[in-house]
């Protein structure tokens, strides 16, 4: 019996998706080349019949954090129906909040993991501890750089009562800013079934720290030193090991790479940038679909 795959995706309002080639559409179409029926569907629809499929491929849900409390139900509810999921429910739900960034560092794995802080939390101590000029505050569930904020430590102060507020709904991350990203930018290292497929180097615009493509970043694809390609292959082995997509996201520093992102949930996958992405997913997914 042939599959019959959703591709999981969102209502798109525009926020996340500027400026980006439709992955959604492309992901559609190499499915039906395998022969694969697949429609794409929105993980918020009430209106769609989930059991009506044979396997969820998780490619957009790009406003789960705006939504989280509802995505974790959506996450239980296609537990209980026992519909297979690509990449599996139980590392989407592990990966949806910052907090694995800790535990990854715990291993001894180059990480700019930072900092949790709570309601009661407090900014400035948190922000002093990580002993940084800069600091960088996000929400722990995040994502697209929402609520994001590069603050320098000498102005703390003019933010604690913004930050306060925003406490009083989610927990925030605070991170060292690293000034490679601005400087160099940020590299992705895409993998597909644990196998090295491309690379992009991230930039920001000038004056700006954000790397995302719709705030005017460039992407380019590049080709990642053995060192960073090897500090890769060991965070996926450890953390990813059985993943049908996966991109690593870290900076250099110092010669070392370090995490800054692993996802698992619904990375940008740069299949219009490199002439490899794409055959090398459509035969990762053959071999998980077919």
């Amino acid at each position: 019996m042939n599959p019959r795959v959703a591709i999981v995706s969102y209502f798109s309002v525009g926020a996340y998706d500027a400026n980006s080639i439709n992955e959604d559409e492309i992901l559609s179409n190499i499915l039906t080349e395998l022969g694969i029926e697949n429609q794409v569907v929105a993980w918020s629809d009430p209106k769609v019949d989930w059991e009506g499929f044979s396997c969820l491929l998780i490619k957009s849900v790009w406003d789960y954090f705006d939504y989280y409390p509802q995505f974790l139900e959506w996450i239980e509810k296609m537990k209980e129906l026992g519909i297979p999921a690509l990449n599996d429910l139980d590392t989407i739900r592990w990966n949806s909040t910052k907090a694995y960034l800790l535990e990854v560092q715990e291993r001894g794995i180059p990480t700019i993991a930072g900092k949790i802080i709570t309601k009661k939390g407090d900014l400035n101590k948190a922000a002093i501890s990580l002993e940084s000029d800069t600091v960088v505050v996000k929400p722990l569930v995040s994502g697209g750089a929402k609520n994001t904020f590069k603050i320098h430590i000498s102005e703390l102060s003019q933010y604690e009562e913004k930050i306060s507020k925003l406490l009083e709904d989610e927990a925030f991350l605070v991170q060292p800013f690293v000034s490679e990203v601005a400087e160099v930018g940020e590299y992705s290292l895409l993998f597909f079934n644990g196998v090295f497929s491309h690379a992009v180097l991230k930039t920001p615009a000038q004056e700006d720290f954000r790397v995302q493509h719709y705030f005017g970043g460039t992407i380019q694809e590049v080709k990642p030193s053995d060192s960073m390609l090897e500090s890769a292959k060991r965070i996926m082995r450890e953390f990813a090991g059985n993943t049908l997509y996966a991109r690593v996201d870290g900076v250099v520093i110092n010669g070392i790479f370090h995490l800054m992102e692993l996802e698992l949930i619904e990375p940008y996958l740069f299949l219009g940038l490199s002439q490899n992405a794409i055959p090398n997913y459509k035969q990762a997914l053959k071999v998980r679909l077919l």
